[in-house]
């Protein structure tokens, strides 16, 4: 749906993006999606996570455009997914609140922390999920809305739909709220300054079907538009596979099996999904 900024939505459904409890019906059963905030998943979580889409799905883990993880032809019961597929997934650690299930959409440039960079935001993607998950009224955000987290390579530049930020330093980042600029912040403050902003939009998003699903869709901006810093500005190529500065971009595109899982485990602890359909290997001589 193409629109101008700004414009009241004209929709006739609810949002129904799909998460574990709430899963899509599809023709081959439930389509459940796991939110990984940031993308960073414990190899050990992974394969959990593999092993219960062996056990009640068709065995693979599939990759999402916003780094997030979904089991297909998951079983269902009256429109939701069956009780001990939902305690297998909760048993992975990958669900830590029904009620936020579809609201932990946060993305962060994959690279962040291991090489390249202005600023690690590991610590910013910690912090803004913590909060999100310790706030009720946040459970409320549409399953669409996207928290985006740039460590000022600009490798999301083309993702900023919602709330986010670009790193312009070490310690400071400028906001993205949108599709404008707002102020900068100091990074230790960005996660309650972003939490502050959703719950801003909640409160005026409205209510029903034309309510909006996207900040782009609210009649007035949420903060003072300011242009971009020097260095805010700035986009980059997607990651491409294959050995890069920090580990290997594994191309996934027919999902992760056991054996795929298995193998990184003997490499690390821990991956880092992408939102280009691959996962980083961290490695330490990359």
């Amino acid at each position: 749906m193409n629109r101008a900024p700004g414009t009241a939505p004209s929709r006739s459904r609810p949002d129904r993006c799909p998460g574990v409890v709430e899963p899509f019906a599809a023709d081959d059963g439930g389509l459940v999606r796991v939110r990984i905030p940031g993308g960073r998943l414990p190899v050990s979580r992974l394969q959990a996570l593999v092993a219960v889409a062996e056990e009640y799905g068709d065995g693979r883990v599939r990759l999402t455009a916003r780094a997030n993880l979904q089991l297909r032809a998951m079983p269902m019961s009256e429109g939701r997914l069956a009780d001990a597929a939902l305690a297998a997934l909760e048993s992975t650690g990958l669900l830590p609140s029904r009620a936020h299930d579809r609201v932990r959409n946060v993305l962060a440039s994959p690279q962040t922390g291991l090489a390249g960079g202005r600023s690690d935001l590991r610590p910013v993607v910690a912090g803004l999920d913590r909060l999100l998950l310790a706030d009720d009224d946040l459970a409320g955000l549409p399953g669409r809305f996207l928290f985006t987290l740039d460590d000022g390579r600009g490798d999301l530049a083309d993702r900023h739909r919602d709330l986010g930020l670009v790193a312009l330093a070490p310690d400071r980042a400028q906001l993205v709220v949108g599709a404008s600029f707002g102020p900068v912040v100091e990074l230790d403050d960005a996660p309650a300054t972003l939490v502050g902003l959703a719950r801003r939009f909640l409160a005026v998003r409205g209510t029903g079907p034309d309510a909006a699903w996207h900040v782009s869709e609210l009649a007035d901006p949420l903060v003072a538009v300011v242009p971009p810093e020097t260095g805010a500005d700035v986009a980059a190529e997607p990651l491409p596979y294959g050995r890069v500065p920090g580990g290997e971009h594994v191309a996934v595109l027919e999902g992760i099996d056991a054996r795929a899982a298995g193998d990184w485990a003997e490499r690390t602890d821990e991956v880092v999904v992408t939102p280009w359909h691959g996962v980083l290997v961290p490695e330490d001589d990359a």
